[in-house]
């Protein structure tokens, strides 16, 4: 039968979250973007106060500080954090777009419909322009969708992970439709097409990055400076009612202190994230400022490096690892501040995939993990606090990096791991630190952050520990896996791939594959000069027409 997805006009503009992030071209697109992959994030001088659109000086300006994410122009075909800004500040849209509940429905398009997941007709609203003022035709769409597949990273980030190469796209632009026939099916194909890469760009329009790129959102770039951030006026074109601001300042803020820090100066309005628990509580207590918390959809975990001869192969190790360190306690002290959510599995509790089925055979019990490893023999024969194994003391690098209080929960972890008798390195540097030493396999245990449901579901994020999916960066094998996975691959039944997964989140708990930190809780404050903000689940939607200024 005929499936159509009849997608409202009414859907509420709905904003958002990552890694997101990725840090450079090859980043996954789970981690800031999943990919986050992590957020690259470059201070800026957050001492001085940030200049006014001189096209916008005699309106109303937001003043938004935040953490730079990329290297900084926002050509969605450059990296996936440069896609993610050019959305977050309010330049692209997409076709489609996502709700609190990460559910799909329409924006720049008004219905799709497909027969067979293979065929997508996809009709656009009309009379929606660019910002410089033409309209957004059919063709429009495909040339945009067609640029950034040719354009766009190679690597497990690229945009052709969303719409394929092999996907065929044909514009009508009498019937105001394009139609894309993809490769194989795809019942997520609107998820996909939501994706910050996947945003509608005007691209006969592209002259230079340093101007932006021509979008069909609410604001537009006026001016860049690099390392420090972006002027933005007001689209006049915008589609989807007034836009309440004339101009926007963004000033980049690499460290959370220096946003909370500027915020209560007033060199700010608005900032996101802030993740010092001191800062936060200091706003929540004081009447001028209104924080904003939300359940996201991100899962701080660190990769364990199971290849042979590293000694997290061990799977007794594992366990204990597991069994040792108190995931409750962490997330609950003075240092995290509950700004993450305690879990022991891969996806977050809030998501409908049966976490409250799932079962944890490694809850915490130091005495336990103790005699987990006494009972194999990895005990301490000589003394010095380190248990061996194979004859050799047990040193794990520890690789993480400052984002999102990974350092904090790697710091944590650590002494759990030396009362249980685990030596531990860290090595604590950038996010490209750590994405190279993951993909180099240079680890034991390597921290970070990801967006687990990027495009609306978790596929692509479990792909992870699929062993044949070049994304099994900590060399976990597991026949049971493997099968299930490629069971959801095929599997286009929502109910039966909801059990699938809730299968592999068990399996991945039972083999004690991950140590999970819990997951993050994003934040947006602002001071009195605002009337409304919000920070949703989908870290995508920042700077909207939800934003308003105080009355």
């Amino acid at each position: 039968m005929k499936k159509v997805l009849a997608l409202l006009l009414a859907l509420v503009m709905l904003t958002a979250v990552l890694a997101g992030c990725g840090s450079k071209d090859a980043a996954p697109a789970g981690t800031d973007s999943a990919a986050d992959t992590t957020d690259t994030a470059t201070p800026a001088d957050s001492g001085d106060s940030a200049a006014v659109p001189a096209s916008a000086a005699s309106g109303k300006i937001l003043t938004f500080g935040c953490q730079m994410y990329s290297d900084g122009l926002i050509n969605p075909a450059s990296q996936i954090n440069c896609a993610w800004n050019c959305m977050r500040f309010g330049v692209g849209e997409a076709l489609f777009k996502f709700n609190d509940s990460m559910e799909v429905g329409p924006w720049l398009a008004e219905s799709a419909e497909t027969a067979d997941n293979i065929t997508w007709t996809i009709k656009l609203k009309d009379g929606i322009l660019f910002s410089n003022g033409d309209p957004m035709t059919a063709t429009k769409v495909k040339e945009s969708l067609d640029w950034v597949r040719n354009e766009g990273p190679n690597g497990s980030s690229a945009p052709q992970k969303y719409l394929p190469f092999e996907a065929e796209i044909t514009a009508d632009d009498a019937a105001n439709t394009i139609t894309i026939v993809l490769p194989t099916a795809n019942m997520n194909l609107l998820g996909n097409l939501a994706y910050p890469v996947m945003e509608i760009i005007d691209v006969a329009a592209i002259t230079d990055f340093d101007s932006g790129v021509i979008g069909t959102g609410p604001y537009m770039v006026s001016k860049f400076t690099d390392q420090v951030g972006y002027e933005m006026v007001k689209n006049p074109n915008y589609w989807d009612g007034a836009v309440p601001y004339d101009g926007v300042t963004i000033t980049f803020m690499g460290d959370a202190s220096a946003k909370a820090n500027a915020l209560k100066a007033g060199q700010v309005d608005l900032v996101e994230n802030i993740t010092n628990v001191a800062d936060l509580q200091s706003l929540q207590a004081d009447s001028n400022f209104t924080v904003d918390i939300a359940s996201g959809v991100r899962c701080g975990f660190s990769w364990m490096n199971q290849a042979e001869g590293r000694p997290l192969a061990n799977d007794t190790l594992r366990q204990a690892i597991l069994m040792a360190i108190d995931y409750k306690t962490i997330c609950a002290s003075n240092t995290i501040g509950n700004l993450y959510t305690p879990g022991f599995s891969v996806l977050p509790s809030t998501l409908a995939y049966g976490y409250d089925k799932l079962t944890n055979p490694w809850e915490t019990n130091m005495d336990g993990a103790k005699k987990l490893l006494d009972d194999v023999g990895i005990v301490d024969t000589d003394g010095d606090g380190i248990r061996e194994l194979d004859g050799q003391n047990i040193n794990l690098t520890y690789v993480s990096y400052e984002n999102r209080m990974l350092n904090d929960f790697s710091d944590a972890h650590t002494l759990y791991l030396t009362e249980l008798g685990i030596g531990v390195t860290a090595k604590y540097g950038s996010s490209d630190d750590q994405w190279n030493s993951l993909v180099a396999g240079e680890y034991d245990l390597n921290n970070n952050n990801w967006t687990t449901v990027g495009n609306g579901d978790p596929t692509e994020y479990m792909a992870n520990w699929y062993s044949k999916s070049g994304a099994d960066y900590c060399n976990y094998v597991s026949d049971e896996y493997d099968a299930l996975y490629e069971q959801l691959l095929e599997e286009t039944d929502s109910a039966k791939r909801a059990d699938i997964i809730q299968q592999l989140q068990q399996i991945l708990v039972d083999d004690a594959a991950v140590l999970v930190d819990g997951y993050y809780n994003s934040s947006m404050a602002y001071s009195k000069n605002v009337g409304y903000a919000h920070i949703h689940t989908a870290d995508y939607y920042w700077l909207t027409t939800e934003i308003t200024p105080a009355a």
